[in-house]
């Protein structure tokens, strides 16, 4: 029986990459096996190559994975879910001849919501961001975290229940990764959306998450899943906090054997294929 409290259900997932038989044949995603419940975050982290935005692209529909299955709020993902899932891109994929409100606009026409509704989602999924001067803005008149600003506004105007990230805030300078970190875990603790954030960064991992799943080498498996329990909304204090300093050196010493395979992978020829 379903669990209503389970927003993502993974099952024995795993892909490889490439035809059987041929030289480029890779198992990039080793059986995977994890349940998130609504209305938190889960961070994936791990080394390069491990699977993780491979997983993620299992999630949204993006991949069809060579075995097992994921459910997304009770449905089989068989492709995309536009109503039940939206995405973030490391880069902010906004249209550069249209504003910033004409970019979300497009996202609500395609999903199929009314034109009559496109103007307000837009302009409060602005406002829940703090870009609602810049609406009528272009993506080139603003700054590399105000454009990631405007992509998870327009993620937001679609109001689908869960949110992939895929290393939204990689581009960014730490600074302005903090601040965006901050306004996320505010988000949060404002809704109940569930997010499944792929991260190379401890520290984030640790700030935002309320699960981390940590993945071996390539090819990548869920080694161990580490809770995060501090409540949302978290500032800026949690990294100063004892709790953030002992989580993310436990996070420290289960990543570090994991990227050494990954180097010494590297070092050999033909490794990464």
């Amino acid at each position: 029986m379903r669990d209503p409290e389970i927003a993502v259900k993974i099952k024995n997932v795993a892909h490889y990459f490439g035809e059987a038989g041929d030289a480029k044949h890779m198992l990039a995603l080793r059986e995977t096996t994890i349940d998130f419940r609504r209305g938190g975050l889960l961070a994936l982290i791990g080394p390069s190559g491990c699977g993780k935005t491979t997983l993620l692209n299992v999630i949204g529909g993006l991949l069809t994975p060579t075995q097992g299955s994921v459910d997304v709020c009770g449905k089989t993902v068989n492709g995309p879910m536009p109503r039940e899932i939206a995405y973030v891109f490391q880069e902010s994929a906004l249209f550069p001849w249209n504003t910033i409100k004409e970019n979300i606009h497009l996202g609500l026409l395609f999903q199929g919501v009314p034109k009559n509704q496109r103007e307000d989602r837009a302009r409060q999924s602005l406002e829940t961001v703090g870009l609602g001067e810049f609406a009528n803005h272009y993506p080139g008149q603003l700054s590399g975290g105000m454009r990631q600003r405007a992509a998870l506004a327009r993620a937001l105007s679609l109001d689908t229940p869960v949110l992939l990230m895929d290393e939204p805030f990689g581009a960014l300078d730490e600074q302005t990764r903090m601040v965006l970190g901050e306004d996320l875990s505010v988000l949060l603790s404002r809704t109940q959306k569930t997010i499944i954030f792929v991260t190379h960064s401890l520290g984030e991992a640790v700030f935002l998450a309320d699960q981390v799943a940590v993945f071996s080498a390539r090819p990548g498996r869920i080694k161990e899943v580490i809770a995060v329990d501090e409540p949302h909304p978290r500032r800026s204090g949690f990294v100063k906090a004892e709790k953030f300093t002992r989580l993310r050196n436990q996070l420290y010493d289960l990543l570090h054997d994991e990227i050494r395979k990954t180097v010494d992978q590297g070092s050999r020829p033909g490794a990464f294929l």
